[in-house]
């Protein structure tokens, strides 16, 4: 496999609820993609994974991770593991637009 290269304006674009969501990348061992949220916005429930465990990481603003019962507040340079088959939420709680990556491995989507 050779490296790979791919500008936002060739991602998939997707929504989850209010969150727009661009898959970058897809193989059989991983799946990197990115988030956004307006303030306010909310995006769908995701039911989770079962066979992956999926990595939030908060490029820009904070967002309230919702994982099973548990609230994390995620600022810039934080992330938060979530574990397989459980339900997670985003949400903007900040004043600014936030920008979340996400990945999971193995990929399931």
């Amino acid at each position: 496999m050779e490296s790979q290269h791919k500008k936002q304006s060739d991602t998939r674009v997707f929504m989850e609820g209010d969150e727009v969501a661009r898959l970058y990348f897809k193989t059989e061992r991983i799946t990197f993609g990115s988030s956004q949220l307006s303030p306010g916005q909310t995006g769908a429930v995701d039911p989770g994974h079962p066979h992956s465990h999926e990595v939030f990481f908060c490029s820009r603003g904070n967002v309230l991770l919702r994982v099973g019962d548990v609230y994390h507040e995620m600022h810039e340079g934080d992330a938060v593991l979530v574990p397989p088959a459980v339900p997670h939420q985003l949400t903007n709680i900040g004043d600014g637009r936030a920008l979340v990556t996400w990945s999971l491995a193995p990929s399931e989507l």
